[in-house]
């Protein structure tokens, strides 16, 4: 029964009360370890390490501290087959998946950053003959980096690689349903012998420690991923404190398929972006939108794939889909499949949990869902689920399929399958989400800006937009000094 402990100030240590928290493993429900139920009196003393050390670090040149990100990188690498198999355990996700992309683009987020450290550029402009301005970016200070269990290791370092690079010393809480990745990290943090300070880790309850990392008045910037309601109450208390604050929240993103689609890549890559993670993505598509045409032979090929996925122990290599996170949270799914059937809609494969004999027959598994005949306005198309659940509607035009892609309080991201690139064009025009896919999904270029419009968020993160998040503009000007008159040239001899 391992223990996971703080890292603060460089040293792995307990809550200051003794008080802890069970953390189970989803794919047997059992508890497998224990983290600290961290609060005030642990997030007061991460953030005087944090002032602390951030005076060095700040001042260190960007070619330094590249490199300790470049070593965290290849240190994370070198233990990649262990932390994908904690992540697998930690969240139930099939090892495979966390071997073949959380782990990846964990190193991926270190090392692009370490790079953008060295590039990151400001402005100049010259102002007539009369002056120059130039702006300064300068780093905030310290940044307090709250991060989701869904993808743990991938999405803290989407957060603590910009904000470290950019000069800032960091506060971060994973959640606490999935905190050893976080863990392993602090234990590679110190094997690259990362100053003391610069990163601190406090686990424990979003109700305690995360509270006091938002409420905290040293700490003026805030980057959160999760829910939409918890970042709506981090809003609340961060904006009256006038603290920067990048959200990225929920999702409802809809796939839109046309007629004249690459039909066998669509339906694979409209399968993966349905249930991958079992469905705990945000970026997932949850409202499938299929040309009216086209619609029941989708409808018959899709089901049947889905209802053909291998729900099961996710450290077996055949398992697609593994473990939801939590028995409550494999309650709210159920709730909102019980939901659709009560909105008029028809369940026409899954729907139910799944019986995994063996080492994991008290997990939380759940069947690939799919639902038909929902209205568009009725909750379950309307609610961010985050479980492997979709709905199908046939659309006739590509207007309705816009004005219903748009019917929904969130705007993160939207999938269009069509060949036609003049109609992909006008639709990404006026799709709201923050990001599109035309053919495609997830794939990413981690120089785009991240993150989405309406109920899905405020910023964006990736790129040029992290490091602008975790840094203040300054802007210099300096008057030049005018010419000499001509003919009154200062004599040089």
């Amino acid at each position: 029964m391992e223990e996971i402990k703080n890292y603060i100030n460089g040293e792995l240590l307990p809550a200051v009360s003794g008080r802890r928290l069970d953390n189970f493993a989803p794919a047997t429900g059992e508890v497998y370890s224990h983290l600290p139920d961290s609060g005030e009196q642990e997030v007061a003393v991460a953030i005087v390490a944090a002032q602390t050390a951030f005076p060095q670090w700040s001042s260190l040149a960007a070619e330094e501290r590249s490199r300790y990100l470049f070593r965290l990188a290849d240190l994370i690498e070198q233990r990649a087959e262990e932390l994908a198999l904690a992540e697998s355990i930690d969240t139930g996700k099939p090892v495979a998946l966390a071997r073949a992309v959380d782990i990846p683009r964990a190193v991926s987020n270190f090392r692009f950053f370490a790079a953008a450290a060295t590039q990151f550029a400001s402005e100049s402009h010259a102002t007539g003959k009369q002056a120059i301005n130039y702006t300064l970016r300068q780093p905030v200070g310290l940044a307090g980096c709250i991060s989701p269990w869904n993808l743990p290791l991938y999405l803290f370092t989407w957060k603590i690689a910009p904000a470290l690079a950019a000069g800032n010393c960091v506060v971060g809480k994973p959640s606490e349903l999935a905190p050893m990745t976080a863990y392993r990290l602090a234990e590679i943090c110190r094997a690259a012998e990362l100053p003391p300070g610069v990163l601190n880790i406090i686990h424990g309850t979003g109700e305690r420690a995360g509270a006091a990392l938002v409420a905290a008045p040293q700490i003026p910037a805030i980057s959160f991923t999760g829910g939409t309601k918890t970042g709506a109450a981090i809003a609340a208390v961060a904006a009256p404190r006038f603290k920067k604050l990048s959200l990225e929240l929920g999702g409802k993103n809809p796939v839109l398929v046309f007629a004249d689609c690459d039909y066998p890549a669509m339906l694979r890559t409209t399968l993966r972006s349905s249930f991958s993670n079992q469905g705990e993505i945000c970026l997932c598509g949850s409202r499938l939108l299929v040309e009216a045409s086209l619609y029941e032979k989708f409808k018959k090929d899709f089901v049947a794939a889905a209802a053909a996925l291998k729900v099961g122990d996710p450290l077996l290599a055949e398992t697609q889909l593994g473990a939801v996170i939590s028995r409550q949270h494999l309650e709210k799914i159920l709730s909102y499949v019980d939901l659709a059937q009560r909105e008029g809609g028809r369940v026409l494969c899954g729907g139910h949990p799944v019986k995994v004999a063996g080492r994991c027959a008290h997990g939380w598994f759940m069947t690939p869902t799919v639902i038909a005949d929902l209205p568009p306005a009725c909750r379950t198309n309307q609610e961010e689920i985050f479980g492997p659940v979709v709905s199908l509607a046939p659309f006739e035009s590509e207007e309705e399929a816009l004005q219903l892609a748009n019917n929904v309080p969130y705007g993160l991201a939207a999938i269009v399958w069509t060949e036609n690139l003049t109609r992909a064009h006008r639709l990404a025009h006026g799709l709201q989400a923050g990001m599109v896919w035309i053919n495609c999904w997830m794939l990413r270029d981690l120089r785009t800006p991240f993150g989405g419009m309406k109920n899905s968020g405020v910023g964006r993160e990736g790129g040029w937009e992290a490091l602008r998040f975790f840094t203040e503009p300054k802007n210099i000007c300096v008057k030049l000094r005018e010419s000499p008159q001509s003919g009154s040239l200062p004599n040089h001899d």
